[in-house]
């Protein structure tokens, strides 16, 4: 069973006892969360297909983590005109645990 859930503007096919980094939640570390944006839920042949979000479907997961990503370096260059900028980022993130699949 899987179900395909989204959250912080991204997508993710999940299935129960999955762990995935996901954009930062303001939840306590240990906590369950809700996932209620489900577009997708399959089990087996069944296939329930959303409109585009699936009605009664949630996803039941535990907060793990919270963390930062590897840091990605920006840099512009204008040849010739003696313009160079160099940027950093790093993207925080929750690491979570798919506990279940209703709906």
């Amino acid at each position: 069973m899987y179900a395909v859930v989204k959250t912080g503007g991204k997508q993710y096919r999940v299935s129960a006892g999955e762990k995935l980094k996901v954009e930062q939640i303001p939840a306590d570390i240990g906590s369950e969360i809700e996932l209620d944006q489900v577009l997708m839920v399959a089990d087996g042949e069944a296939v329930k297909m959303g409109t585009p979000l699936l009605a009664g479907a949630s996803v039941k997961a535990k907060v793990l983590a919270h963390g930062r990503g590897e840091k990605l370096q920006i840099f512009k260059l204008r040849r010739r005109k003696h313009y160079r900028r160099t940027q950093g980022h790093r993207q925080n993130y929750t690491e979570i645990e798919i506990l279940g699949i209703a709906g």
